[in-house]
This record gives C-alpha cells, structure tokens and sequence, in this order.
C-alpha cells in the first residue's frame, strides 16, 4: 500500500496545514492544543532526566496581528467580530491571542476536512466556553454534536471551589452527513456484578427485565391473563419485544409468545409468589455500552502504566480509540496538528486509519517516532517524516535557527533520549541526551550513555576532557559526542585516552568508551559502536528509514 498515509511533519501546524494537506482530504480531526495555562510543561523521561517539551503563555505579537487581519479579510465575518470583541474585552493578553491562534488554525482545519468528516477538540474548562464560542462560528452551531466532559482525574479538594477533575471534549461535523459508527464499549466489571448476577444452568448470566408496560389495555390479548397471572391486576399489560421472537409468525404481546418464550427457557420465574414473569436478557447477548458523553471509565495515564512516555499533557490511547472508532472508518485519514507524543497517531495506526501527526518542536516528533518503533517494529512499520534535516546543510540552518531543537533532533540520530538535567548538579554539564542498557542479565541495574551535542563551528579537546569528567561523575559505561564540526587530531586522542569499554561475559567485542560522531556520517547511515544489549541486538535506535519515497517539499494528500 505505497499510497497509504503515514507522515510526520516537524513543522507549526499552521504552515503545514496550508502547504501539505488538500481541501477536504481528512476524515477526522483530534486536537489537543495547549490550554492556556499560563505554564512551562516539561518531560519526564527518566528520574533524573528533564526537559522542557513547551511553554504555554500566549501574548498578542507581529504574527497575532497578521493572522487576525487574514481572518478579517478570509475568514466568516462573525468570527472576526468575535474575535475583535474577545480583544476588547481582554486586552492583548489573555485568551484573546489564543483564540486568534486557535481560530486560524480552526479554518484550515476546516477546509481539509471532507463533507462527512469530523473534529474533536480537547481542551479544560478555562477555555473551554471560548474555543466552543469559536468553533461556532468557523463550523456552524448546527454542526455542534457534543460537549464530552472526560473525568481525567481522581477527586481534588480545592479551596472554596469545586474540584476540577474534568476535561471536555468538544465534537464537531462539517456537516449533517458524517461517519458514525455505533460503537459499543464494555461494561465494567462492578456494573455486570450487579446487574447480571443470575445465570442459567449452562452458565450462561443474565439479567431479569420487564416482560410488561405500564398502562392497563382492556382490549386484545396483551391485556389478558396468562397462566393464572392478570398483568390488570398490577396497572400494566403484557409487553414483549419482537427481538426476542425468533419465529416471525408469532404475534407480539400475546399468550402465545409468552408460551413460545417460556418454552425456549427465556422466562424467568421469581421466587416470590405472586410475582411477575420477567423476561431474561443474556450478557452474552449484549451489545454492550453505547458512546455516553461522559466518559468515566478511561483512567489517565498513570506513573506506573505501560504506555506512560513521561509527555505532560499525554491521553490516554483507549480514549483515542473511543474517538477514532466512533467517527472514522479502516483506511480513513485521521490528522493531530498537536500531536506532542503521538497517541492519535498510534490509536490511528492501531485501527487501520491513515495519518498525519503535526508538531512545532522536535522533542515530540522523536518521541512519535520512537513510539511508533517500539510499538509496531513487527509490523515493520514505515512513515515519512517531514522537516526534519535530510543533509548537512539543512542541519546547519536548524543548529543556527534553534539551538534546542538541534540538540533534540541530533539526539533522535542515534535514538537518545532527550536528557537536559540529567547531571545533578547545576545545569546540564553537556548533557543532551541518554540511553539505557543492560548487558548482565534480567535483573541488572541498567547502564548509560551520555550524549553531548555540540551544533557549533568550533570544537575543543576541553569539551572531550570535560565531557570525560560527566561521564565518570555520572557513573556511565559510554559516551558519544556529536558534532556538526570536524574534530581535531588533539579532539581524538583525548577520546581514545577515555579507553574501552569491556563487556562482561565477552558477550560483543570491546567499544570505545568515548566516541565522537559526526552529523554528517549519522545522516548517511554510520551510527556509534555499542555494546550487545541482554535482550538481544544493539541498542543503536536505528533511524527509520521509510520504504517509500520521500515526500515532496510542497506535497498534497
């Protein structure tokens, strides 16, 4: 399938939506754009490894001021009269800069949904009212489906205030003709203890429901006494379902469809005399639990759960797939231009969707791509990730454009974690990024590597010296330095002077403990020497390199 859909953009979601996605190409639109919050989130990617995935405060600026303009121009009138009315009301600070960032990136959103597509914004009661106030005006208040409230958290105690333990979800159509599928979901285990608690001799568990309405009917037989029992007796008439009626020929709501169920074993008779017939509905007959919008039985992603990346505003992958399976169909193309760590774009891969997952910051693009990796590496998975430097040269401009982001993405080379703070003292030491092995057993403590980038025109044998001192501080088997720089004669035997690192056991052949990478020969494939991991092969983190062409640097879906 070489025209399937699998791609990555590291890029602001708003050049991209403008320049690589075609009107009405996307079945289903899952967004989860900052809240607003006027906070720094970070990553937790080990216990001692932190960094900074995005800064959540919005100010009006040049780029505000365009985009608002652009609207007024392009946009729906009323959005623009919104919009300049939020600024009146908030000045230029507060949620008025947001929702002009949020609406432009709305009405793209908008032209690349197709007729029957749909969108789910996730957002918090803080903006919540504003961004539904939004989506009004660039979908249509007709087009509102629901607001989904997702209880994402245990109970809080706030002062003077309820607590806040709810998100909301908000779902949208781009018109009255869209995908719906009725998707039933599992009752959970305390609710199928209570309710079908009684079983038949075969095991089989079922509940006892109504075999009769409420309303005395005089007329017709479904008024009439059955068996010495008068449904009259108790102000209600026999009522039977014509599901439960396997034979077409049989009447509803008469004797003779009490007597064909009762045959069949469907009836249940209670103990208590008097009591009425009733009829049992199997749990194995059950389609189970229709889409509420409340969801309260997804948990949020905990500390000690599996698929826990360490990502700030992470979602949990059931929730995703609640959304993706209601409003989407196998082969359909689902779009996150928030995709942080990917969780749609896993939900989307899971179910057999298309995909294109958008992010500003390459901290979340290499935290997608290993996701993806760890996750269908079975499956041999491919995709295309574009914006990310593909030679030296476009390694470069990122390096001068943004030093961090340089780091992030030279980390990804060898599938290093990002690791600012990994040093415990002060800042970073050099310390951009880790890797974890374990080379004696099952139960050993697992090892790193250190990785030190360094995106500038000069190198030193000082950095390779100070770079030593991190490694033996830290307690770290290895040490790989990357640069964009040539290093000098001096730079390598300051390296080598570090010595080699002895596997135990003989399991692989002895690597350098310090090895100095350049971008350039990453690019093309040559990666460090690393020793065997337990579990079998390297702990190289391969690059993904896609089966497919590459992509166009102006495509279209």
């Amino acid at each position: 399938m070489s025209d399937f859909i699998r791609r990555l953009h590291y890029s602001d979601n708003l050049q991209a939506l403008r320049e690589h996605v075609k009107d009405e190409s996307v079945d289903l639109v899952y967004l989860d754009p900052p809240f607003n919050s006027k906070r720094l989130y970070n990553v937790y990617l080990e216990a001692e490894a932190q960094v900074t995935a995005f800064n959540d405060t919005w100010s009006w600026n040049n780029d505000t001021e365009k985009e608002l303009s652009l609207i007024a121009d392009e946009g729906p009138p009323p959005l623009y009269e919104l919009l300049a009315a939020f600024k009146t009301m908030e000045g230029e600070a507060g949620i008025a800069p947001y929702c002009v960032m949020m609406a432009a990136r709305l009405l793209e959103l908008r032209r690349v949904l197709k007729p029957t597509g749909s969108i789910y914004l996730h957002c918090d009661p803080t903006a919540s009212h504003y961004l539904k106030t939004v989506m009004d005006a660039v979908f249509g208040r007709g087009n509102f489906r629901n607001d989904i409230v997702w209880k994402r958290t245990s109970a809080h105690s706030k002062a003077k205030k309820w607590g806040a333990v709810h998100d909301d979800v908000l779902f949208y159509t781009k018109s009255d003709e869209f995908t719906w599928n009725e998707v039933a979901f599992r009752h959970d285990e305390e609710y199928l203890k209570k309710k079908y608690s009684s079983a038949d001799k075969d095991g089989r568990r079922f509940q006892a429901g109504d075999l009769t309405a409420a309303g005395v009917v005089t007329d017709g037989p479904s008024g009439k006494p059955w068996r010495g029992i008068d449904p009259s007796d108790k102000g209600c008439h026999w009522a039977i379902r014509r599901t439960f009626l396997n034979d077409p020929e049989i009447p509803e709501n008469t004797q003779e469809a009490l007597d064909y169920l009762d045959s069949i074993g469907r009836i249940y008779w209670p103990v208590k005399e008097g009591g009425l017939p009733r009829i049992k509905r199997y749990l194995d007959e059950t389609p189970g639990l229709a889409p509420q919008d409340v969801i309260a039985d997804i948990p949020p992603v905990n500390a000690r759960a599996a698929e826990r990346l360490g990502y700030p505003t992470q979602k949990p992958l059931a929730l995703l797939e609640r959304f993706v399976s209601a409003s989407s169909n196998p082969g359909d193309l689902v779009l996150d231009p928030f995709c942080g760590c990917g969780t749609a774009v896993e939900a989307a891969e899971k179910l057999g969707r298309q995909w294109i997952g958008i992010d500003v910051t390459h901290l979340a693009i290499a935290l997608v791509e290993k996701r993806l990796e760890d996750g269908f590496r079975h499956k041999g998975l491919s995709w295309v990730t574009v914006g990310t430097p593909k030679d030296i040269a476009a390694a470069r401009d990122l390096a001068e454009r943004d030093k961090f982001q340089f780091q992030f993405w030279a980390c990804s080379l060898v599938r290093a974690r990002p690791a600012g703070g990994v040093a415990r003292k002060g800042a970073d030491k050099g310390v951009d990024g880790l890797m974890l092995f374990n080379d004696e057993g099952p139960k050993a403590k697992r090892k790193k590597i250190l990785v030190s980038v360094k995106g500038g025109a000069n190198v030193s044998p000082s950095m390779i010296r100070d770079f030593r001192g991190t490694i033996e501080r830290e307690g770290a088997a290895l040490g790989l330095f990357i640069t964009l720089a040539d290093p000098t004669k001096a730079m390598l035997a300051e390296a080598a002077a570090a010595g080699l690192y002895m596997p135990p056991g003989n399991r692989s052949l002895p690597v350098p403990k310090i090895q100095i990478l350049l971008v350039e020969d990453l690019l093309n494939g040559i990666g460090p020497k690393l020793p065997q991991d337990f579990a079998g092969g390297t702990i190289t983190f391969k690059r993904n390199r896609p089966s497919i062409a590459p992509v166009d640097r102006n495509p279209l879906v």
